[in-house]
């Protein structure tokens, strides 16, 4: 059972609240707080709640009435709606506490007994109905074939896919053509920072040395660290942390959470945390429990997070399942569910994030599986706009950079919420076209032929 922290209690005042949409008085609200809070502690935290902005009051004396205000309840349903990541009403309330000025938010430590009380192949953070639906998403035609088959195969969709997404995530301003021309052509865009390349091209070395060494990869100090070595590589102030654990405290931005600080204790839990992932038996419990404590205890000076979406790879790869690009994932949300996890230990919101991206991922591979996937409704939605985009810039045969500045113009008369995947998608169009698929865009072979001599330049 959790602690019940000042927090916990104001979110539990504003769910009892929403009860009544004319208001309550403080006896309405006493009555449906269960436990109980005392009237004078519920006083306290009514004035705090007007204090944030979270509820008004009206009348005076006896006629006192508590109106909640529903700016939060809304954030957190546009959360959803907008990036179609069905959240559930237990993701639900952690959102409305993490979401609480950090001033509201009680300072929390490492919480050593969330890792010890978990047991390999007995415990489990997703249930079986969970897994069975992420074994039918992410199942290919290679289950039987040598560790890492798959992946060989897809490797550089793979490597464009995973290695913008996950810098996306931190960030990183480079569109997924921006990506592919680095990786491909090695050629860097004028407009973006020498840094934000090298995250790039430090997750491509990554995700090779998965792919290259799969028959053998597990959850030792060697590869995990390993996997820090090279994503860090050239990005870290102290060049010598590159795989190495932390000697030093750390913050966490946005966050009442304070890591570990005592080396030995890092050291101690890191080694734990990879004997009882080596030890889990599902793959995707495997990724999903490394996704929860690698960022948690935060082994490393940085970097943590782009470790953690990596090392949850492993698993997958190993088994030749689809793999987790992360694609589409909002960075909004996937940082709540990491919030989650470092201030309550409640994995609920990650969870949801988790079999959402997986769900993405795996559609994004059923082209290269040969099987049928339902119609996207995004795509459905902006189908003409994108059609006239993409005949538009092979029509006029756009040089690459060119190309690239006509999507941001189209990209920014969208809704904002759509502008990040309008122009993945696009992208994603441009880096497919051949000329067994141009006729979807009513382009002729020698149009394309045109365009493509001049976009490779």
């Amino acid at each position: 059972m959790d602690k019940i922290t000042t927090t916990q209690e104001l979110a539990r005042i504003e769910t009892a609240l929403a009860q009544f949409s004319e208001g309550a008085s403080i006896e309405n609200i006493k009555n449906a707080l269960n436990p109980p809070i005392g009237k004078r502690t519920l006083q306290r935290r009514l004035v705090k709640l007007q204090e944030i902005g979270v509820v008004s009051i009206s009348g005076r004396n006896k006629a006192t009435r508590y109106h909640l205000i529903r700016a939060k309840e809304e954030k957190i349903e546009n959360i959803s709606k907008e990036h179609s990541i069905p959240l559930s009403p237990e993701a639900e309330e952690i959102i409305k506490i993490i979401t609480q000025p950090e001033n509201m938010r009680e300072p929390v430590a490492y919480n050593i007994d969330f890792l010890m009380s978990y047991r390999p192949n007995v415990d489990s953070y997703l249930s079986d109905a969970e897994k069975n639906k992420l074994a039918e998403l992410g199942k290919t035609t290679g289950l039987d074939q040598p560790a890492g088959t798959y992946a060989k195969n897809i490797l550089q969709r793979l490597l464009i896919d995973l290695a913008w997404n996950s810098s996306r995530l931190e960030g990183n301003t480079y569109s997924l053509l921006e990506t592919q021309r680095l990786l491909a052509l090695g050629k860097a865009a004028e407009d973006k920072t020498a840094e934000e390349a090298q995250m790039i091209l430090n997750h491509k070395e990554a995700i090779e040395f998965i792919v290259r060494f799969a028959d053998e990869v597990h959850f030792s100090h060697y590869f995990v660290s390993g996997l820090h070595a090279l994503l860090s590589n050239n990005l870290m102030a102290d060049p010598d942390a590159s795989g190495r654990l932390r000697t030093i405290g750390v913050g966490i931005g946005r966050s009442v959470y304070m890591p570990l600080e005592i080396p030995q204790q890092i050291e101690e839990m890191f080694g734990i945390i990879l004997h009882k992932a080596d030890q889990i038996e599902n793959p995707f419990e495997q990724s999903f429990f490394v996704s929860v404590h690698l960022p948690y205890l935060q082994p490393f000076e940085d970097v943590n997070k782009r470790v953690s979406r990596l090392a949850a790879n492993i698993p997958l790869i190993k088994h030749n399942l689809s793999p987790l690009s992360f694609v589409g994932v909002p960075k909004g949300v996937y940082i709540y569910g990491l919030l989650g996890i470092y201030e309550f230990n409640r994995i609920e919101v990650l969870k949801d994030v988790f079999m959402w991206a997986y769900a993405r991922s795996a559609a994004r591979y059923a082209a290269l599986r040969q099987t049928v996937g339902k119609p996207d409704p995004f795509v459905s939605k902006y189908r003409q706009e994108i059609r006239s985009l993409v005949s538009e810039i092979v029509l006029n045969a756009l040089p690459y950079e060119e190309a690239i500045q006509k999507i941001k113009q189209a990209a920014e008369q969208l809704p904002e919420e759509d502008r990040v995947r309008f122009t993945e998608i696009i992208d994603t169009d441009l880096m497919n076209l051949k000329e067994n698929n141009i006729a979807r865009y009513f382009i002729r072979p020698s149009e394309f032929r045109v365009w493509k001599e001049k976009w490779e330049l």
